[in-house]
Formats: structure tokens, sequence, C-alpha cells
């Protein structure tokens, strides 16, 4: 009996490896190699790293351009071209058939979607002075509502064959494509938007060179918006005579796109840490919850900030101005952010209530110093710049953006590494980081680096 089971033993022990089999020829690189396989991990990181930063990259590529358009023949054409872009891409997106094609597809959406830059603008041109601030809220809102429903929704429809049986089979088209039907109807609301844009006024100022008009066009300008605002109105011609170098070199519109850059970064990451802290188990400071209480805290986060968004933020940017309210908002971040691994102690309602506040806190923080920023941004140039500005500040922040989702992602991975460390254990390193980033973006945000406009363009 002995002899049958070590001769047991000895047939367990033998592996059996497959010429042409792939999975074998990395179990025969892993018995053999005892170190890390550099290589493999490079490619997986750029891989990874071009799934998700593909559309933040693509938009980076051509926001300028798409806001030098903008400047050139107005708004609405850059608006309606990227709404119909939206509906093509993002169809496909949901159409892809492997990996490279949805990386494809969302580099085409990034850069041929310029709608974020040239809405800006508009925001700014559609509102009198006094209601900018309310302009601006809107697309930071907005902004921030989409990137709660979108990951909620695809949550929900995604793979609804698996999720929903009785109404799609394996066979039907959503079987094939699970990930078409979020993709579909959020396609299917961007055709309607894409329609509606076709009533959008167009805020760009076209003149004639008719004396008796310009005069005419002078009189109303100056009428509408007053001494402080005419100086927006200019002619065709004039409106274009400015260089990329000259935007460059306007230091209050620089320093403040450098400051969002900051902000947007930080934004990033605390956006991917947030989910993975949440689910994370307890025994290493994460709260234990499913996605769907990810997303509920999150559909809370975002119904609360469209509340403030709307009816707070502007009387609260009339009163301390943009810059002290994104100060306000930086200083606020930092003990908020310190109390979260404490937070993860709690259980119950207790816990469910305050990491509600505490989501819902952090976002309006975080769009209270964003849209602070955009007005420095807008103010800082001329209406005939305000596109090509645009521009610039969405293909810097793409760039930070991109880094941030996979910066929040490995740190994460590293600090869970740490729960036996005595200074900074676990998810208490992780928050700590995201505060220096915010601490960093705070200092940025005082004199000589950020300079506010003299007087608003």
């Amino acid at each position: 009996m002995a002899e049958i089971n070590e001769v047991l033993l000895k047939k367990k022990d033998k592996v059996e490896y497959f010429e042409n089999c792939p999975g074998c020829k990395i179990d025969k690189l892993k018995e053999s190699s005892h170190g890390l396989p550099y290589k493999h991990l490079f490619f997986l990181f750029i891989v990874v790293l071009a799934a998700g930063s593909a559309f933040m990259f693509g938009r980076a590529l051509t926001s300028v351009l798409w806001g030098m358009i903008a400047d050139r023949y107005g708004r609405k054409p850059v608006i309606l071209f990227g709404s119909v872009t939206l509906v093509i891409f993002n169809t496909l997106f949901g159409l892809s058939t492997n990996f490279w094609m949805a990386v494809s597809t969302r580099f085409l959406l990034g850069s041929l979607s310029g709608i974020l830059g040239p809405m800006r603008a508009y925001a700014s041109e559609i509102c009198r002075k006094e209601y900018q601030a309310l302009g601006l809220s809107i697309i930071s809102t907005s902004w921030g509502i989409g990137l709660v429903i979108g990951p909620a929704l695809g949550g929900f429809l995604a793979q609804p064959a698996e999720k929903y049986p009785n109404i799609f089979s394996e066979e039907s088209l959503f079987g094939r494509f699970p990930y078409l039907l979020p993709c579909l109807l959020i396609s299917i609301f961007a055709l309607g938007v894409a329609v509606l844009s076709c009533w959008l006024p167009e805020t760009l100022h076209i003149h004639t060179k008719n004396k008796v008009l310009e005069d005419s066009y002078d009189a109303l300008e100056a009428t509408a918006y007053g001494p402080s605002e005419k100086g927006n109105m200019q002619n065709s011609e004039e409106r274009h005579q400015f260089s990329l170098q000259s935007l460059l070199k306007n230091w209050p519109l620089m320093s403040s796109i450098i400051v969002f850059c900051v902000f947007q970064l930080h934004d990033m990451a605390y956006s991917e840490i947030f989910s993975l802290w949440a689910v994370s188990p307890r025994k290493y400071g994460g709260l234990s919850y499913s996605t769907a209480d990810v997303g509920e805290v999150l559909a809370v986060s975002g119904f609360g900030l469209l509340l403030f968004q709307l009816f707070l933020y502007p009387l609260v940017e009339r009163f301390f101005g943009p810059i002290m309210t994104s100060r306000i908002g930086a200083a606020l971040s930092i003990p908020l952010l310190s109390s979260y691994p404490f937070i993860a102690t709690l259980s119950g309602l207790s816990l469910a209530l305050l990491i509600g506040c505490a989501s819902l806190l952090k976002n309006v923080l975080a769009v209270s110093i964003t849209t602070g920023l955009f007005l420095l941004q807008n103010r800082a140039v001329s209406q005939g710049e305000r596109g090509v500005a645009n521009g610039i500040s969405l293909s810097a922040m793409s760039l930070f953006k991109a880094l941030g989702p996979a910066g929040g992602g490995s740190l994460f991975s590293w600090a869970q590494k740490r729960q036996n460390v005595a200074f900074l254990p676990g998810d208490h390193m992780v928050f700590f980081v995201l505060n220096v980033i915010e601490a960093i973006g705070l200092l940025m945000t005082f004199k000589p680096f950020l300079a506010e406009p003299a007087v608003d363009k």
C-alpha cells in the first residue's frame, strides 16, 4: 500500500506539458524562472493603460483643434458634429468583438467628439456675467452626474442575457454583444441631444463689414452686456488675429489650467480609489460593500450635487469669488479625506449615513473647485479665444486624467500590502497621498502662482 501511494505521489508531482499549448508554455516559464516577468508585466501595464486612457488620449490630441474650429465657425457646428460622433462610435463600442476594436472606438470617440470645450465657452457666453457661475456649474454638475449614472447604467444593463434571461436570450443580439444595451441607450439619448441641438442658438459673433450695421451692433452690445463686456464683440477678422503662442503666454489662463489639472488628477484618483476601497474587505480597511451599495452611495451624491450646484453654488461664488471658493473647497477636503479610514470602523446605519454624507460633501467640494477654475479660465480670455483656451485646458486635463485611474489603482494595491506597518498603515497611506496632492493644489491657488485676471474680458 505504501509503494502504491509513493507511485501516485510521483505521478502527481510530475507535470505534463503539451507542446502547442500556450498555457503550458507560461507554466514552464514560471517553473524555470523564479524572478518577476518584467516583459509581460510591462505589456500588461501598456494594455490596461491603453484601455483606460484611449478616450482621454484621443481627446488630448484634438481638443485644441476643435477649439480653433469653434472659434472660427461657431460653437453650434462643433456641438452638433460631436453629438453625432457620440451616437456612431458609442454604438460601435457596444458592438466590439475584440479588445483592440473597443480601444480604437474609444480613441476615435475621444478624438472626434470635441464637445466639452465649446460647451464651456457656450455656458459662459449664453449668460450675463452675474449668472456665469450658474452656467458653468451646470457643466460641472452634468459631467459629475454622468460619471455617476454611466457606471450605474452599465452595471444594471451590461450582460443582460445573464442578468435577465427571461427577457434576453443568449442567441439574441444583446446576448451576442453583452455590452451593447447600455451603449445603445446612451446613443439613443445622444441622438435626441443632437436633434435638439439644431435649435441651439449660436453665441459667436460674426459681424458684417457694413458700418451702419456695426454701429447698430455696438449700441445693442453695449446695452445688453455693459461696457466691461463690449470688448468681447469684435468682427470676424479681428477675432481670429491671435496665436496659440499668445494664449500660452497668458499667465492668468495658464496658471488656472495648471491648478485645474492638479485637482483633476486628484479627483480621478479619488474616484478610482473610492470604489476599490468601498468593495474591499473589512480586514483590509474597506467597507465590504457590494457594487449595488456603491451605486446607491454615488446616486445619492449625484442628486445632492445637482441641488447644490443649481441653487447654492452661484450664491457662494458671488459672495466669496471663484478663487476663495476653490481654496475653501480644497482646505475642507483634506480633513474630510483623513476621516475616511475611521469611518470604515463603523457599521450599520451609522456607517451608511456617514459615508453617504462624506461622499456627497467630497463631490460638492470637488465640483466647487472645478467650477471656480472654469470661471477663471473663461474670464482670462476674450470670446474669440475661448474655444482654443478651453481646448488647451481639456488637452492638459485629459493627460492628467489618463494618469489618475492607473495611479490610484496602483497606490491602492500597494497600500493593501502595508497593513501592519507603524507609519500610515493600509488605507491611511492612500488617503494621505490624496491629501498631499490636494494640498499641493491648494498652495498653487495663492499668489504668485495663480494670477487672477485683472479685468474680465
